[in-house]
């Protein structure tokens, strides 16, 4: 009985289909950093589809996670299929699971761990996977970056964080450590209101339609 019920939980936590050997307290799995991004438009997960009609199209667009967790919480549950899915896109984001700073913290670190999990492996069904760096308050820097590459491309968003001083200071406090510590060599910004962020920034216009323009 223990042993079914163990094959029955490993199933719902992926631990069936593959572990990794991962960095840091929490056993983070590691990506690995991607240098190229020509994406020339970005949309949301919720608006992809496996029409291949459009292939040529898609073969343009990039895909991000800067939606409500649950537009893309089927892709924890069914992480082979949706990889099919979205193989025809020119590159997807790594899924932004909330880490908001009033979640507990085991919550937080589950999230953190379940976007590098899926992250890694797509990248090993041979996705373009390409890091969405997130974090929440000042003590998550002890666990938010690892698993995150050096020296590549990486992804962020100000969604939420520009309503108030006190949000928008503290997403500078981490973008600033994010820069610090992964150097990027380049930062795709999807943006809500855009400020002059250091770094080298490429800036995508957040709207509420299927498609977003980089700037």
């Amino acid at each position: 009985m223990l042993i079914e019920e163990e094959t029955n939980m490993s199933r719902w936590l992926n631990l069936d289909i593959c572990t990794y050997e991962g960095e840091g307290k929490y056993n983070i799995p590691i990506l690995d950093p991607e240098m190229h991004c020509d994406a020339t438009n970005w949309m949301g997960f919720s608006y992809c589809s496996y029409d291949r009609k459009v292939k040529r199209k898609k073969a343009q667009t990039g895909v991000h996670f800067f939606q409500v967790d649950g537009q893309f919480e089927r892709c924890w549950t069914n992480p082979k299929r949706y990889a099919e899915m979205l193989s025809v896109y020119n590159c997807v984001l790594s899924p932004d699971f909330s880490m908001y700073t009033t979640f507990p913290r085991a919550v937080q670190i589950w999230n953190y761990y379940r976007k590098h999990w899926i992250a890694r492996y797509w990248q090993d069904l041979g996705l373009t996977v390409i890091p969405t760096i997130s974090w929440s308050d000042e003590e998550s820097f002890e666990w938010c970056f690892d698993g995150e590459p050096k020296g590549g491309i990486v992804a962020v968003s100000n969604i939420g964080c520009v309503k108030s001083p006190k949000n928008h200071e503290a997403f500078l406090l981490g973008y600033n450590e994010m820069l610090k510590r992964l150097e990027p060599k380049l930062v795709l910004f999807y943006a809500h209101k855009i400020y002059d962020y250091p770094g080298n920034v490429r800036y995508i216009k957040f709207n509420l339609y299927k498609e977003q323009e980089i700037l």
